[in-house]
């Protein structure tokens, strides 16, 4: 039987425990993937995610996630992120996502024939203005469809401070 004194030690560790733990995804503001047909990507299958944004003072890292088969025939990925504001302006990147190093070694976390990609796309970025922010994903490999992508994403979430 357990002694009255270790048991109220023992209680507050696993309550630090489980604060702890629940506490670590609050800085994610969204992460949310797109599974894509048959793991290929058509050109005109914009993927469109919305993220409520509350926090205009907090530096936020902007990601992209790319979810790729071991068949995928690329290093990389070209995509054409479109950023809306809350108020309707918008913003058009292309982005190259660098999925494979020089030796053709998948990057990312990998299980199988399955890899998962989580790359920077902005690095302690201020939203100007509160509200719903949509961002659409388009593949600009000039492929249709192309092959061997399974999911993209974004996510988002504080910078450390």
């Amino acid at each position: 039987m357990m002694n009255t004194a270790l048991r109220l030690p023992f209680s507050i560790t696993v309550c630090l425990l489980v604060i702890g733990f629940s506490s670590c995804d609050t800085a994610v503001v969204i992460d949310e993937h797109v599974k894509l047909d048959d793991n290929r990507w058509e050109l005109n299958n914009v993927v469109k995610i919305e993220a409520a944004i509350t926090d205009t003072v907090q530096p936020q890292n902007i990601y992209i996630n790319v979810r790729n088969a071991g068949s995928y025939g690329f290093s990389n990925l070209y995509v054409f992120l479109n950023t809306y504001t809350p108020n309707g302006q918008m913003a058009r990147d292309t982005v190259e996502l660098i999925l494979a190093d020089e030796r053709g070694e998948w990057l990312g976390d990998g299980m199988g024939d399955i890899w998962d990609n989580r790359i920077l796309f902005k690095k302690n970025f201020v939203f100007s203005q509160a509200g719903t922010y949509r961002f659409e994903l388009e593949q600009a490999m000039r492929m249709n469809p192309l092959p061997g992508i399974m999911d993209v994403g974004i996510c988002i979430e504080a910078a450390e401070k």
